[in-house]
């Protein structure tokens, strides 16, 4: 089994608890870390947002507080886009976010679609990090921003060592205890820890065919922000 199926497995085993263990094991600070994403993207004032790797849609349903502009939201687990839809349906927000079933790395849709392009905490997840960045940049138009929210590693004392003891020793236990997975929660840190998180992530995004690339280190270094814009001419 490749990694996407085994992604894929995982999210449709853990979609029911999913939103629940993002709150608890972050103490809600992932919502804040969103937010501070949707700040950054609705300057550029999109007419069209694409969600990559939406999940169950926090981050689409963020971003729908700030603007009344379509956002498509794409992911390859339909047991995380079955609660992203309910959540939708509650909150009268289904015509606004369209959920779609669909591979990262092959996107359904037309070049130079959208004006801007999100992903929170789903780049890691990609079999190919190079080719689910050049196809979020094939789909944006000219100019457009891309947006990624993505763990990443502390290095400064003792932020550091607390990080690497709760997301090694503390949190798999946690995870599996409310997810009846055992994989889910292991896989987490053994995924940020192989991501090429700060520089190594900003040349990724300038070889995938954007410029003006920066990024914004969150809470101590444990998130951080990428932004970049699709090259114009």
């Amino acid at each position: 089994m490749g990694k996407k199926e085994e992604v894929r497995v995982m999210f449709d085993n853990i979609a029911g608890k999913y939103d629940f263990l993002n709150h608890f094991l972050s103490a809600g600070i992932d919502k804040l870390w969103r937010r501070r994403l949707v700040r950054m993207l609705i300057k550029s004032n999109p007419q069209s947002i694409l969600d990559v790797a939406t999940g169950t849609a926090d981050l689409a349903i963020a971003l729908s507080k700030k603007t009344t502009s379509p956002i498509e939201g794409v992911d390859i687990s339909q047991g995380m886009l079955d609660v992203g839809h309910q959540k939708l349906k509650r909150m009268h927000l289904d015509k606004q976010i369209c959920l779609t079933l669909a591979d990262s790395e092959q996107l359904p849709f037309e070049a130079d679609r959208f004006d801007a392009a999100m992903v929170a905490f789903g780049v890691r997840n990609f079999e190919d990090l190079d080719k689910g960045l050049q196809e979020m940049q094939r789909v944006l138009k000219r100019g457009g921003m891309i947006a990624v929210l993505e763990f990443s590693r502390p290095r400064s004392f003792p932020v550091k060592q607390l990080y690497n003891f709760y997301f090694k020793n503390v949190l798999p236990g946690l995870g599996r205890l409310v997810s009846r997975d055992k994989g889910a929660y292991t896989y987490l840190p053994e995924s940020v820890g192989v991501f090429p998180d700060g520089e190594d992530f900003l040349k990724r995004l300038e070889g995938a065919g954007f410029s003006g690339t920066s990024q914004k280190r969150l809470t101590f270094g444990i998130a951080t922000i990428y932004t970049g814009f699709k090259v114009m001419g």
